[in-house]
């Protein structure tokens, strides 16, 4: 006899209410242990594994890969004890003993290192009667009288912006849940609906210059991208100001640290150094608006962020507090995210709680830039190619290697004063590093 349990898409947390499935990691008829990954899912900010609280055997899986599945929506069933006797009582997901782990964890699983664990809320299991031989649990479709079958407030949130009514769509999830594209094909046909038939034209209509060769959905990290820079262009009242800096100095010195032996230091820690030592000085631009409250919310801690652009698009990892850390370990922490970020396993955790952003475009071969402000942040430090040019130097004309650096800021937290101030003192430091010594 077995037992056959739902498991739903848990709540990845970090206000994340969908997720794409990339891979499946079983198939149906496999074994499972509890904790065992069974779906490695992509969501705004990351791709994670999700491990099952099960252990039994797959008896169905829901969704094809590329599919993207509201939190709630079944992922697959499990036959626990399919060839043993059925526990006496049914597992429960709130943290109870038996065939369930207790604790969903995003990514991990519940026997990883405690450091590494991340608890999330836990998927409600659907426990059926004993059964001969693993079936797939099906749900009795919800009456249309009754509550309307939508799991995810964006969905709801699409059609109340639109003014439709979700009472009157047939949902194409399963057991007739209503999914973001059932809402998004209503909407396209109320308004082909109200578009007047065009008149005849009086003289023949030239044929577009181009077509239309690919639609690709915003969703996924691109999606989440979009949302944020519309976000921060909107509420932002951004300016940047930048300077040209003598970089010879600065490179100089890395050679001369790398020489003498131990852990190498990336020009990007030296960078950040340099950040962590103006915000010092300059604590206006390490803040964010509150604009329900009326107030600039200044930060102690630097969380610095870094733009690093990978396979799956732009993303921002988080070097947790900054301020506190030598240039040896920026680096150690630069090199383990930027490779995390190539392999696509960072962690939401990885990509969020950032207050001021380092963003080295200078590695695409260009020298200047003016980036939109990572929100919430209030600012962003922007660093070109590091490039021989010619430059006065001690009286004299000479070949120097020479970096543009720019400061994008929310004019909210400080005025042109302090904002120059700040990208001057970078500069001073980019080149004299020895500036740095009154602050160690």
């Amino acid at each position: 006899m077995a037992q056959v349990l739902e498991f739903k898409l848990p709540d990845l947390g970090e206000g994340l209410t969908e997720a794409e499935i990339v891979r499946w990691l079983v198939a149906v008829g496999d074994v499972v242990a509890i904790d065992q990954p069974v779906v490695e899912v992509e969501t705004a900010k990351a791709m994670v594994e999700v491990p099952c609280p099960y252990g039994g055997v797959v008896t169905a899986r829901y969704g094809e890969e590329g599919t993207e599945l509201p939190v709630g929506a079944p992922l697959l069933t499990v036959a626990v004890g399919a060839s043993e006797p059925a526990p006496e009582s049914a597992p429960v997901a709130d943290g109870g003993s038996g065939e369930t782990s207790g604790n969903v964890l995003v990514g991990y699983g519940t026997g990883a290192p405690a450091a590494r664990r991340r608890r999330v809320r836990p998927a409600t299991a659907v426990v059926t009667a004993p059964v001969e031989a693993p079936v797939a649990v099906a749900e009795a479709v919800p009456d249309r009288a009754g509550p309307v079958p939508v799991i995810s407030p964006l969905v709801r949130r699409l059609a109340r912006q639109n003014g439709l009514d979700l009472r009157a769509l047939d949902g194409s999830g399963r057991d007739g849940l209503i999914l973001r594209c059932d809402v998004e094909l209503a909407i396209e046909r109320m308004e082909q609906a109200v578009q007047a038939p065009p008149a005849p034209a009086p003289a023949p209509v030239t044929a577009p210059t181009g077509a239309v060769t690919e639609h690709v959905p915003l969703r996924g990290v691109r999606g989440a991208v979009a949302d944020k820079l519309s976000r921060s262009r909107r509420e932002i009242p951004e300016a940047t100001c930048w300077v040209d800096a003598d970089a010879t100095e600065l490179m100089a010195a890395r050679t001369a640290v790398n020489a003498a032996g131990g852990p190498k230091i990336s020009l990007i820690a030296l960078l950040a150094r340099i950040c962590t030592a103006a915000l010092a000085r300059f604590p206006e631009l390490n803040s964010t608006v509150d604009v329900e409250a009326r107030e600039i919310v200044r930060l102690r801690d630097v969380h610095l962020g870094f733009a690093a652009q990978t396979e799956r698009g732009l993303v921002v990892p988080v070097v947790r507090d900054a301020q506190d850390r030598s240039a040896e370990s920026l680096s150690a922490e630069f090199a383990r995210l930027t490779e995390a970020g190539r392999t696509g396993t960072l962690t939401p955790g990885d990509l969020t709680g950032g207050t001021f952003t380092l963003n080295n475009y200078g590695v695409f071969g260009v020298d200047g830039s003016t980036p939109i402000i990572n929100h919430p942040e209030a600012a962003m430090l922007g660093i070109g190619r590091i490039v021989a040019k010619p430059w006065v130097h001690d009286g004299e004309l000479a070949i120097r290697q020479v970096v543009q650096l720019s400061l994008t800021f929310d004019h909210r937290v400080c005025d042109g004063g302090t904002a120059g101030g700040f990208l001057r003192y970078v500069a001073d430091c980019v080149e004299q590093p020895a500036v740095l010594l009154r602050t160690l």
